[in-house]
């Protein structure tokens, strides 16, 4: 432990999906005798066009020591490339005046990659969640690998995951199978009845349901635009089916997503758009729609606990450890209805009953504050490559 009576952490968020599952975490540090806990917003969280979430993290009752605007101003490479250039200066800013300790992230985010840069320009030790993972189809798949090698101490959701985190070059002994951070959340969360989340929303469920998240895909936005474009498609044929869509995040490409899901959502009664809904009325309409569709994380990641089905599209999410209610197809109109058909049929809802989520039990947050009050800070900057013994 460093020489002082309390240690500051500082975390990070820059998107409505991270809060959510460090949401739990936060709360918990606050509550600890051993942390002074910090916190960072940037990200979409400033971006009103991304529903300007920070008015969610305020809600929650966290007190925001940094905001850090790293100016979101389109969807493109380049403009991307600038905002992390921005993100990068604001975050060794912030954390010189936090006088920060120990930094922790989570996720594969081009934002988080500026921060833990800094933090390493500035000699503070990173704590990074749910490294090791795959998602062959993003960029993110390089973003989260690299974030793993500016880091310290690794809390991963799978025995896989830890494996992928030590082939890396990671000292095992700074490498925890914690579990999910999702059910950790999903446990910590009320969720509404029905009659309230369908009063939020304003529209009345009808007889079948889907919750609809589609990102671009990093690597190929032409691809993204097809693929979405094929979902609409076969979404456009659905009978007595609500859809409720939640908007895209900040990645190249998003607009034209954007832009189609308003077009759509016009046309359809049946149907509504969320730029974000919030993690209660999220978590609560997971337990009420009949599946989920698209090709977000949280298909594979908090779906499979609720016992429903999701529909993965594409290969945004391949590499990623799945649950067996999981229907993976191509983006293509045929496979994708065929696969709606699919949730509904007797066959596969018997099988829903006994659904194993590889991601473990809920616990997660406690079993990462207890691995921090055990962790030598005094030392934790001094990494060494971990070399696997080779046969």
């Amino acid at each position: 432990m460093l020489k002082k009576e309390k240690l500051n952490i500082t975390f990070l968020t820059a998107t409505r999906a991270e809060f959510g599952l460090l949401r739990n975490l936060i709360s918990r540090c606050y509550d600890e005798n051993l942390f002074n806990v910090k916190l960072i917003v940037s990200g979409t969280h400033l971006s009103e066009k991304h529903g300007f979430t920070i008015k969610e993290i305020k809600k929650s009752g966290f007190k925001i020591d940094k905001e850090i605007d790293i100016k979101i101003s389109s969807d493109n490479p380049f403009d991307i490339a600038n905002s992390s250039a921005i993100g990068l200066k604001g975050f060794i800013k912030a954390f010189d005046e936090l006088s920060s300790d120990l930094i922790v992230v989570l996720g594969d985010r081009y934002e988080i990659l500026s921060a833990v840069i800094a933090a390493c320009f500035a000699r503070i030790p990173i704590a990074h969640i749910h490294g090791g993972e795959l998602t062959e189809g993003l960029i993110d798949d390089s973003i989260r690998h690299a974030i793993t090698k500016f880091s310290h101490l690794h809390f991963v959701a799978n025995k896989e995951y830890r494996r992928r985190v030590i082939q890396l070059g990671e000292d095992p002994k700074f490498v925890f199978n914690v579990g999910g951070m999702g059910i950790d959340s999903l446990s910590n969360i009320k969720k509404l009845d029905l009659a309230s989340v369908e009063n939020l929303i304003k529209l009345k469920l009808n007889k079948k349901s889907f919750l609809i998240t589609y990102h671009p895909l990093t690597l190929n936005d032409e691809l993204s635009k097809k693929e979405f474009d094929q979902l609409l498609n076969a979404l456009e044929n659905l009978k007595d089916t609500s859809l409720i869509f939640t908007m895209p995040n900040a990645d190249p490409g998003n607009n034209y997503i954007y832009e189609r899901i308003k077009e759509f959502t016009k046309k359809n009664n049946s149907s509504r758009y969320f730029k974000s809904l919030g993690q209660q009325i999220y978590f609560s309409l997971l337990n009420y729609v009949d599946g989920v569709i698209g090709n977000s994380s949280s298909g594979l990641l908090e779906m499979p606990y609720f016992k429903k089905a999701t529909i993965n599209i594409g290969d945004r999410q391949k590499g990623r450890l799945s649950a067996s209610s999981v229907i993976n197809c191509r983006g293509d109109k045929n496979e994708i209805s065929r696969a709606i058909s699919k949730v509904y049929s007797t066959k596969f809802m018997e099988k829903l009953k006994d659904i194993n989520c590889p991601y473990g039990a809920p616990g997660a947050s406690k079993r990462i504050i207890d691995q921090l009050k055990r962790v030598d800070y005094s030392n934790l900057l001094q990494k060494k490559f971990f070399d696997l013994a080779i046969k």
